[in-house]
């Protein structure tokens, strides 16, 4: 099968298109013929890194990739809810802190836990599907245990990109009233998937022009943090997505200002994609596709998702 492998850390001529055998699954895999996969930005973040044996828990080859749609062709001997035939997509192996994750997924079969994947709806694309699996997993997790009740105002940080529009959509559907910041070229983007209030990154200071929130979604990195914390309500919560909290001064001035600040991690999770699942089907969260790609030109796509101007989603699919 064709596979792309990660020869080493760095750039993009180290994503190396080769062949390889076909993968073995065990008793809760199933064995899956991918029809589409999804770029993120921890897929650049982590060719880059100057740990890859921490991360693939030293296997060879390493084969990048999380995000996977496809059509299952066999099956464990102890998975249930899943048949030969079925249309899955899912988060599989995330990588942690605290744990590795290979998933494998940049190839044309995979091997994925049963338990990482949720039936895809049958009236959306593979493409859709994939688009819709840890970028809508980074947002649905720490949206859905918030506690967010109708017309509960939420701040909404780089709304624009993979994760964002998903978030937007996400709190939209619990009722909230959003509030999102991105550039003005995204302006019509976002408020096309339900913001009500749109401010420019670019030409505004949000701290001055925002009233106070109950709910900050911050998907920028560290000394942002030290701007939105300062917008909650006492009594709020400020979710990080990319940076840790604790230990922090963010968590002391969290504490003086009578908020909750915390990071909120993504795992792969089978139960909130069936959720995920659930809402793309009924309409009520969409996919937006930037770009697509053929898997050979998989380094050009991580070069567009380092551009960081992606609306939306960036997805890899096969003939």
């Amino acid at each position: 099968m064709k596979a792309i492998e990660l020869i080493a850390h760095g750039g993009i001529e180290n994503l190396v298109l080769t062949d390889l055998p076909m993968p073995e699954f065990t008793e809760n895999e199933v064995l899956i013929r991918v029809k589409a996969i999804s770029i993120n930005p921890a897929d650049t973040y982590i060719r880059k890194l100057d740990a890859l044996d921490y991360v693939f828990a030293g296997e060879r080859p390493r084969i990048m990739g999380w995000d996977i749609s496809g059509i299952v062709v066999s099956v464990g001997t102890v998975v249930t809810g899943i048949s030969e035939g079925d249309g899955v997509f899912g988060t599989i192996k995330y990588p942690g802190h605290d744990r590795a994750g290979h998933g494998k997924g940049y190839a044309e079969f995979v091997a994925a836990p049963a338990g990482d994947l949720a039936l895809k709806p049958l009236n959306i694309s593979h493409a859709e599907a994939v688009a819709a699996t840890l970028a809508a997993l980074t947002a649905w997790q720490p949206l859905s245990k918030a506690g967010i009740k109708p017309g509960d105002r939420i701040f909404i940080t780089a709304a624009g990109g993979g994760v964002g529009h998903f978030a937007i959509q996400i709190a939209k559907y619990f009722g909230a009233y959003v509030i999102v910041l991105a550039s003005e070229s995204k302006k019509d983007f976002v408020l096309s998937l339900g913001a009500d209030e749109f401010i420019d990154y670019r030409s505004q200071k949000f701290e001055e022009v925002l009233q106070p929130v109950d709910f900050v979604l911050e998907a920028l990195r560290e000394d942002h943090i030290a701007r939105t914390i300062e917008v909650v309500k006492p009594g709020g919560k400020l979710i990080s997505l990319w940076s840790g909290v604790a230990g922090t001064p963010w968590e002391t001035r969290a504490a003086e200002r009578g908020i909750l600040a915390y990071y909120n991690a993504v795992t792969s999770s089978g139960e909130d994609m069936k959720e995920i699942a659930a809402l793309l089907e009924k309409g009520q969260i969409r996919s937006h596709i930037a770009k697509r790609f053929a898997l050979e030109d998989i380094g050009l796509a991580h070069l567009e998702q380092e551009s960081d101007h992606v609306q939306g989603k960036l997805v890899i699919t096969f003939d």
